[in-house]
């Protein structure tokens, strides 16, 4: 074949698809470009985590501009070997501010102010006072 030849139909096919190949060649840059950046933030994120080792020693220092001299609210622990101040003979309790009773080992019991706390040695006394049983405690 010629030269001439060959460069006709070379030029004769770039006339007929050059928009499709420019718009083919625009997508495959952009589909590198974001895969290359895809990679890049991952190898990023991949950099080794934050260890510590040793826990601060200055617990009782000041913190973010605190000053020590402030009465700041402190955290009061219950004792679990402590005895529970209901008397020994309360099976259910109740409030006075409220119709439900409760097993004294519910957690909604231990709630309850003892200023508030009514005793029933059992659920008929309970009942027979006008209270309900609590449907989380008592099934």
């Amino acid at each position: 074949m010629d030269k001439n030849v060959i460069k006709a139909k070379t030029k004769d096919f770039w006339q007929k698809y050059e928009y499709k190949i420019i718009l083919i060649i625009g997508f495959v840059l952009v589909a590198v470009i974001s895969f290359e950046g895809g990679v890049l933030k991952s190898q990023k994120m991949a950099q080794n985590p934050l260890i510590i080792e040793k826990p601060a020693d200055n617990n009782n220092q000041a913190v973010c501009g605190v000053s020590q001299s402030q009465n700041l609210p402190t955290e009061t622990k219950k004792d679990p070997n402590e005895v529970s101040a209901l008397p020994q003979n309360c099976a259910f309790v109740g409030s006075k501010n409220s119709n439900k009773y409760h097993l004294s080992i519910c957690r909604y019991a231990k709630n309850i102010s003892p200023k508030n706390l009514v005793c029933f040695s059992s659920k008929i006394e309970a009942e027979s006072r006008g209270y309900l049983p609590d449907k989380n405690c008592i099934k």
